[in-house]
């Protein structure tokens, strides 16, 4: 017998040193990680127009950056005060580009200086201006439609200006700003129509992919309203920032607390499997290291770690700890004290290193993914997976030459598995018709099976939901579903282009086809648009003497409009406004946020259509904008839902080149058609059968399902090639019926598995869907996978090890 070689005293330290390096290399590394939570990191890192505008709009467009506030309690009055209270103390914050709550009584803050500004270039920015306007019909129509107002509710707008405005140009200007589904209004400021409820809208300076400035927004509000609070009223808070604050808070609370209870839960196995405290220890260094390994990675390939990413860490532990499982174990009953890990080596380190690999690949697909949010995951897989196998390569057996020293159950364990999974090659017919019925029943499915959405990725509780959704129909804000985007080299070429979809939108809006539109042509028309209308402005002599033909036999007397006469001379001569003439005004936050820098230069121009009674449709909407350049129609859900589907198409092919790989790589390592069919087919039965049964529980799968399949392979890979192992091993005579295998290794693929299926288990408990749909997929493919690989193998023999 060759005698054993413990690790040279020197060779360790070297090891460990490296070892302990790359360990503080990655905790310093991910200690200046940044995370992240938007979903936009599912969305594709080099995306068309139309998807560049959903992703502009996800991270920055005004919807990621809208707070919808509800004040319930109290009387009307109250709630009414505390609105004006909360929107003064917000609006004294900074932290807000817009405080909107209906307010417009005198002293009401910058909105009053707003109008100032607004009837000063009301000649620039009124629709109605043209050359036949100012005529004298032109004239008379007009002032005789102002007059008419006077009798009305609108006449107290009306009068102040009639000598200074007779045509009513800023009726002109309020008509074409005012959404076509307003708020209610109670005691001067919003309410809602469903509920006693005051009503504020916020639109965040932060953006919306800055989530620690949202986080400081949202508490700004939290703060602001908490005098409130006390006087018995309550906060409703909902909109895009809350979410994704809540959503990251959420994943953080989830991925800490699953790593423990895991953690937990893993220990108290291990510590049942081994009696073992050190043994423990040891275990728990290759799964440390494949998560700091995995989000090192991530921050060094992407720059930021997304939160869900690091969510799905915890799940590397049920993998990562089988590694250190395989060695503690098999490593046991060296002949020679300190050469058990040279026993390993030669034994069992090539099934492990074979069981990564075929890992590393299935992974490496998705690494590859144009998906940011995918291609994370991939990359963790893969750096995790390495980092916890090569951990249990050169720093356990340094550590433990000999594997666990304690036995606590292990011999009981490699009897009960052997128990079970010796009777197992009896029920192949079974595990056969049962694939064969799960092939037939997914193969007949009317319903598609893969029906998951890019909703499906977000945590945000239905209620929470349902709130925003209640909160923005009593707004009038409900979220634009199709947008048209007006894009150009510069602000002015969008516009320019903004204003000629305006007019055929105009024609549509006539038609009742849609209820109306936002467009920032509105608020800033191109300065081309503003010329042309001070070109219809005619000069004093001849406006006064088209006054006198058009007031001619009317109440109002051509020497009362001089006020008039002179306004219009001043317009005249006035620099055409842009748009930082706005800095200052409370216009410019609504200007902005339909205004974009693209950030492959240009600008856009976002019109988004407020629906009519019937659903006009993208196509019908292309049509009706036909023949005008620089426009893009995008139907935000229809584009999400292709996205959706590109994006699992995508995953799709990514697996079956991965699985493609696999099979490569086992061909090549078995060198045997029949060992490479003996392997792969109880991974294809597990994978089959979890997916019947998600049918069968009418799941709709998406992304996550598909990434838990590719987990299954690779956790399942380790159990099938473990058994091709104890059929092949020429010690233990290939062609001998049954074969034989030590407790020791079925002790250490039951606790393996026992592991994966906890840890997966609690995963499928989360309140996270995506973590959720991992877990459910994992934890009963693992345990299918193992019982599978048995069933499928010849029968077995137990020896009892030493």
């Amino acid at each position: 017998m060759r005698p054993a070689t413990p690790w040279p005293h020197r060779r360790a330290w070297i090891v460990l040193t490296l070892w302990l390096a790359g360990m503080l290399a990655g905790g310093a590394l991910i200690a200046r990680t940044g995370f992240s939570t938007d979903l936009s990191a599912f969305l594709p890192a080099r995306p068309d127009a139309r998807q560049r505008v959903l992703i502009e709009q996800l991270q920055n467009g005004v919807a990621a950056r809208t707070l919808l506030v509800g004040i319930d309690g109290g009387d009307a009055a109250q709630r009414a005060q505390a609105s004006r209270t909360l929107a003064a103390a917000l609006s004294d914050s900074g932290r807000f580009d817009q405080v909107q709550n209906g307010d417009r009584s005198p002293g009401s803050g910058e909105w009053a200086a707003a109008g100032t500004w607004l009837v000063e270039h009301r000649y620039q920015l009124s629709p109605a201006v043209t050359p036949e306007r100012f005529s004298v019909s032109g004239l008379r129509d007009a002032i005789d439609e102002t007059l008419s107002l006077l009798g009305t509710p609108a006449g107290n707008a009306v009068k102040p200006l009639l000598e200074r405005d007779p045509t009513g140009e800023m009726q002109r200007i309020a008509e074409s700003l005012i959404p076509a589904s307003a708020p209610r209004s109670e005691e001067g400021v919003w309410v809602a129509r469903t509920a006693p409820r005051a009503l504020l809208l916020l639109t965040t300076h932060a953006a919306g992919a800055d989530l620690d400035g949202q986080a400081d927004t949202v508490a700004q509000v939290e703060r602001a309203f908490a005098p409130l609070a006390a006087q018995g009223l309550t906060l409703q808070l909902s909109g895009a920032p809350v979410f994704a604050v809540h959503s990251r808070a959420q994943i953080e609370q989830e991925a800490i607390q699953l790593a423990l209870v895991g953690s937990l839960v893993m220990g108290g196995l291990l510590l049942l499997a081994f009696a073992s405290l050190p043994a423990l220890a040891v275990a728990l260094l290759p799964v440390a290291t494949g998560i700091v390994a995995g989000i090192a990675a991530v921050s060094v390939g992407f720059g930021t770690v997304h939160g869900f990413t690091l969510a799905f860490g915890s799940t590397l532990i049920g993998e990562a700890v089988d590694y250190a499982i395989y060695y503690l174990i098999q490593a046991r009953g060296a002949a020679a004290p300190g050469g058990g890990w040279q026993r390993w080596l030669k034994d069992n380190w090539p099934t492990v290193r074979l069981g990564l690999l075929t890992s590393v690949c299935g992974f490496a697909a998705l690494a590859f993914s144009g998906f940011p949010g995918l291609a994370q995951l991939g990359v963790f897989s893969m750096a995790g997976l390495t980092g916890a196998a090569l951990a249990t390569r050169f720093v356990l057996p340094v550590l433990v030459p000999d594997g666990a020293a304690g036995r606590g159950l292990r011999q009981s364990m490699g009897r009960w598995a052997g128990a079970v999974l010796r009777r197992l090659p009896r029920l192949r017919v079974a595990f056969f018709l049962l694939g064969a019925a799960a092939l037939l029943l997914l193969a007949t499915r009317s319903e598609p099976l893969w029906r998951g959405s890019l909703s499906s990725l977000s945590p945000v509780p239905p209620a929470a939901l349902a709130l925003a959704e209640q909160l923005r129909a009593d707004l009038g804000a409900d979220t634009a579903r199709t947008l048209v985007v007006a894009t150009g080299a510069d602000p002015q070429a969008a516009l320019r282009a903004a204003e000629a979809a305006g007019q055929r939108l105009d024609a549509l809006v006539a038609q009742g086809l849609l209820a109306g539109y936002e467009s920032p042509a509105r608020l800033l028309p191109s300065v081309a648009t503003q010329r042309a209308r001070q070109a219809a402005l005619p000069e004093a002599a001849e406006l006064r003497e088209r006054l006198l033909q058009a007031t001619a036999g009317g109440p109002l007397k051509p020497a009362r409009l001089e006020p008039f006469i002179a306004e219009v001379q001043q317009a005249r001569g006035m620099t055409p406004v842009e748009r930082a003439a706005l800095d200052g005004n409370p216009l410019a936050s609504a200007v902005d946020a339909l205004m974009l820098p693209r950030r492959d230069g240009g600008w856009s121009a976002l019109i988004a259509l407020q629906p009519g009674p019937t659903e006009l449709g993208a196509e019908r909407l292309r049509a009706a904008l036909e023949g005008l350049g620089g426009l893009e129609v995008v139907d935000i859900g229809l584009e999400l839902n292709s996205l959706y589907g590109s994006y699992l198409q995508e995953a799709f092919l990514q697996a079956l080149l991965g699985a493609a790989a696999v099979l490569l790589l086992l061909a090549l390592s078995l060198r045997s058609l029949p060992r490479l069919f003996a392997v792969c087919l109880p991974l294809a039965l597990a994978v089959l059968l979890t997916l019947a049964g998600l049918a069968l529980l009418d799941v709709a799968l998406g992304i996550l399902h598909l990434v838990g399949l590719l987990l299954v392979v690779a956790v399942g890979s380790n159990y099938a090639l473990f058994f091709d192992q104890i059929q092949n091993t020429p010690a233990h005579d290939a062609a001998a019926v049954p074969a034989l295998v030590s407790d020791d290794t079925l002790a250490s693929l039951l606790l393996a598995n026992l592991t994966t299926v906890a840890s997966f288990g609690l995963i499928a408990l989360s309140d996270i869907p995506a973590l959720s749909a991992i877990g459910r997929v994992v934890a009963p493919g693992a345990l299918l996978a193992l019982l599978l690989a048995a069933a499928c193998s010849r029968p077995l023999r137990l020896e009892r090890a030493a």
